[in-house]
């Protein structure tokens, strides 16, 4: 009895060395995990983006939008993030920046998040201006995951496992990506990236 006991003892820990080994060599590098991981962001703005609850988080900022924008620049990439905002939100993922300052829809790619979006077609799961969404999909008020993937010039977006928004564009092929608060409150957390 002692033998199969340190048998299946063995198995599951080379079984867990293992699993360990695959997740290390997956690609995928952490940036926001547990609440922490400011460090890897500089702050555009003047957001309140601060640690709580296992989440980085925001609920006030000035006039204009505020960004965590990624140290690093990245050219094809898989980014998955988790988000929760509330009904009123405003926020999104930007890609391949242009200027790490001066962070716009018109020298970015803009995964957005905004339920309540004046014109729908461009609200939350869009690439704004590039791709619309219909419907739309709801994310206030629960957690949600997107998977934004870019290859050379075909993005897509898939937003709690459904793809929203694919597009084959030119625009625009390197930079840094950034989180945005513009208004409401905006967590992110488990953010990760992969190049590809």
């Amino acid at each position: 009895m002692k033998r199969i006991f340190a048998l299946m003892l063995w198995v599951a820990t080379a079984a867990l060395w293992g699993c360990a080994g695959n997740l290390a060599n997956s690609g995928w590098i952490t940036l926001i995990d547990n609440g922490s991981g400011l460090e890897n962001f500089a702050r555009v703005g003047d957001a309140n983006w601060q640690q709580q609850d296992g989440a980085v988080m925001a609920d006030k900022g000035g006039k204009e939008a505020s960004y965590l924008v990624s140290r690093q620049s990245y050219t094809d990439f898989v980014i998955y993030a988790e988000f929760w905002v509330s009904d009123d939100a405003n926020s999104g993922i930007f890609v391949r920046l242009s200027d790490r300052q001066k962070i716009t829809a018109t020298n970015a790619y803009e995964v957005n998040i905004f339920d309540k979006r004046p014109d729908p077609s461009y609200g939350t799961g869009a690439i704004v201006n590039f791709a619309k969404v219909a419907p739309m999909p709801k994310a206030g008020g629960k957690w949600n995951t997107f998977e934004v993937t870019a290859k050379g010039p075909l993005l897509s977006v898939k937003m709690n496992g459904v793809e929203t928004a694919k597009v084959s564009d030119r625009s625009f092929f390197h930079g840094p990506f950034a989180l945005q608060y513009g208004t409401g409150v905006v967590k992110f957390r488990n953010v990760q990236i992969k190049p590809i």
